[in-house]
């Protein structure tokens, strides 16, 4: 077990490069900290240091402890910080479509933690119907996410169009089945996608499943299928399939939030006008 005063002095002599201005960082005399050295070495058993008349350096034993000594450190610091925290005010529990998980939305987060410093916000990113079964469990306080037909009352914070995806270079193969790549069920950009093309009686192929965005949006900018994406979403190298190409439309997309009756009801709705001016301007 290793005395954190003892690693503390450690690290201050190698950040500083010498026992004296190690000795004024810590306001401590210099004497102090070479016997703080000395009992290291003793502990460990080991030269942690090569010392000169002008300078010091780590032998590989110091260094690795080096490692070591500043983690021990922070876990020491961060500890005691959250200690020092006073009692939690309660938590507000967020599921977040993928989508969504973006630094515009993670900056509303962190400025609705930084505002309300005693509730303990947490996010956790999925499909959103899955998120909604969790909420109806009891895992959530919020749900964020796209749906494109659902009767579930929420309050629409946007509208977007959702889009058939496909790289820039290629074209669809005319007769063809149309393949796609599309999240797993339940999923409702999923679900348009399907029951438009069998409303448009087109044939298809599932030619991926893939819980992650980016693998859809990938497999699309190969060329190895489509995926229905918000227009927001086209990254580069994907467009929106032409018009020509036969693909029926697919319906808006709404954004809403869904939020548990009475659970910390003022501060969802001052979230959900955050999270509407945050996305005013998308793109």
């Amino acid at each position: 077990m290793f005395d954190t005063v003892l690693l503390r002095s450690f690290v201050a002599v190698v950040q500083e490069g010498g026992f004296t201005h190690a000795a004024a960082r810590l306001n401590l005399t210099q004497s102090a900290v070479s016997a703080h050295l000395r009992r290291l070495e003793k502990q460990t058993g080991r030269d942690l240091l090569v010392r000169t008349t002008r300078s010091v350096t780590l032998t590989p034993d110091g260094e690795l402890l080096l490692g070591y000594a500043r983690a021990i450190l922070a876990l020491n610091h961060d500890a005691h910080a959250q200690l020092l925290r006073g009692p939690s005010e309660g938590a507000i529990r967020v599921g977040l479509s993928e989508d969504l998980a973006n630094v515009r939305l993670m900056n509303v987060m962190q400025a609705f933690a930084v505002r309300y410093p005693r509730i303990a916000f947490s996010v956790r990113v999925g499909i959103p119907a899955e998120l909604l079964q969790s909420m109806d469990r009891g895992e959530f306080d919020v749900v964020i996410g796209g749906r494109c037909h659902d009767s579930r009352p929420g309050r629409v914070l946007w509208r977007e169009p959702l889009v058939w995806a496909g790289a820039e270079w290629a074209s669809l193969t005319s007769g063809a089945p149309v393949p796609l790549a599309l999240f797993p069920e339940p999923c409702p950009y999923r679900e348009a996608a399907l029951s438009a093309l069998a409303r448009a009686g087109l044939d298809y192929r599932i030619a991926l499943v893939c819980s992650s965005g980016a693998g859809l949006c990938a497999a699309a900018q190969a060329g190895f299928a489509v995926t229905p994406v918000v227009h927001t979403q086209l990254v580069h190298g994907l467009r929106p399939v032409a018009p020509d190409a036969g693909l029926p439309a697919l319906p808006d997309v709404e954004f809403t939030m869904f939020s548990v009756p009475g659970a910390s009801a003022s501060i969802a709705d001052e979230l959900g006008n955050a999270i509407v001016l945050a996305f005013a301007h998308k793109g």
